[in-house]
């Protein structure tokens, strides 16, 4: 070791530095995160999101019927299963240090593939509901999210409506309103529009692919006012399901990007650069350049105009940033940015964490939490931090779209 003056408050900084790498910044920095976290399989499913508290240093994985707890060395923790559901995107709230998730309980292609997979029995209805990880509770693997007491959750009718109902336009009838096929994206951010102020809980609905359809090329996203919502918090019994939750979202919003599969995988609020990223599987729409990753410009007022497929009908319109890379035929900007629809998450200072699969199991049960830093008007939108500090464009970038 590089000899240092024997001044014990340095010596301890100097050795957290080395342990430690910085993603660095133009503002200041605070917190030291791991450059790079191994996450191994865990059963039979791919991961959903991914996100760590920065406080208690842990890291959480969805892994679509369960959630893992590492530390972050990647040593699993503790782990929650028998949810008999598709828990998707996660997200950290900071203000009550619990873990929200999407969970959906339907008998589609997706429902029916998990009930196929899973042990346990549960009422067929379909319903969806935010999930709420008392995550201080888990503290060995194996743990039960219902009869443990380490779950509850919080009933979304309004998407339930929505996958249920069905939309006529131009004398075509179509089940399920804006291709609506349940929830995934979930985060905690400001009102669209405002910056600050009240929180709220935003949950992106899933959108089926159709490419036939006019109604399913807008992301749809709700808002619910935070912590009002948790006045409907119940514990979930698999075999009599319960419909507490709020009547309705306090807005609903539109963000024109085209056609998707499944809609909003991964959605996260950056308050660094005051945008929503958006991360999807690829959509199969010709008309379209069909990008991986959009950003809804924070900054911009949702404006009320008409929906473009869907019929006449008017709604609140976010603005895509003016970021990346433009197709002017639609009017959209986005990336190609292969990562995120498994796993992204907003740590501060411009730097994220991607999930990345092991190139040798692409389907996405193992893999590793990469570190990034936001890099804005470019068009590979995020850069490797390496251990050092500086910073790389990862060239090993591949085409990644597993089916949920």
């Amino acid at each position: 070791m590089i000899p240092f003056p024997s001044f014990p408050f340095f010596e301890v900084l100097f050795e957290l530095f080395l342990v430690f790498p910085l993603c660095m910044n133009a503002a200041p920095q605070v917190d030291s995160l791991p450059e790079s976290i191994p996450v191994g399989a865990q059963g039979k499913f791919h991961i959903q999101g991914i996100v760590m508290d920065k406080a208690r240093r842990y890291l959480y994985i969805s892994y679509t019927t369960q959630l893992v707890k590492l530390d972050l060395n990647g040593c699993v923790v503790g782990s929650v299963s028998g949810l008999l559901g598709h828990l998707g995107c996660i997200a950290y709230n900071p203000e009550d240090g619990k873990v929200y998730g999407s969970l959906e309980y339907k008998n589609d292609e997706i429902g029916r593939d998990i009930s196929d997979r899973s042990n346990g029995h549960r009422e067929s209805a379909t319903q969806f509901y935010v999930a709420v990880f008392d995550v201080d509770k888990i503290t060995h693997t194996g743990m039960d999210g219902l009869r443990d007491s380490v779950m509850k959750t919080v009933c979304l009718p309004t998407v339930k409506r929505l996958y249920e109902d069905s939309s006529t336009i131009n004398g075509v009838t179509r089940e399920h309103v804006y291709g609506c096929s349940g929830i995934d994206g979930v985060t905690f951010g400001p009102r669209f529009g405002s910056k600050g102020g009240e929180m709220f809980l935003t949950v992106a609905l899933g959108i089926y692919g159709d490419t036939v359809r006019t109604d399913n090329d807008y992301q749809v996203l709700l808002q619910y006012p935070w912590p009002a919502i948790m006045q409907y918090v119940r514990p979930l019994d698999l075999n009599r399901m319960h419909t507490k939750g709020p009547s309705k979202p306090a807005a609903t919003y539109f963000a024109y990007t085209g056609n998707t599969t499944y809609g909003v995988q991964n959605l996260e609020y950056d308050a660094f650069s005051n945008q929503w990223f958006m991360a999807v599987y690829k959509g199969k729409k010709k008309r379209f350049l069909n990008y991986r990753l959009f950003a809804i410009d924070n900054s911009v007022k949702p404006r009320r105009r008409l929906l473009s497929g869907y019929g006449g009908e008017r709604g609140l319109v976010v603005e895509l940033g003016k970021t990346g890379l433009y197709d002017a035929s639609s009017g959209v900007w986005g990336w190609n940015f292969p990562y995120g629809n498994m796993g992204m998450q907003s740590v501060g200072n411009g730097c994220f964490y991607f999930f990345h699969p092991d190139k040798n199991n692409k389907d996405g049960y193992s893999g590793r939490v990469e570190l990034y830093r936001y890099e804005p008007d470019t068009k590979i939108p995020f850069v490797r931090v390496t251990h050092d500090g500086s910073f790389k464009v990862d060239h090993q970038q591949k085409n990644i779209n597993i089916i949920p």
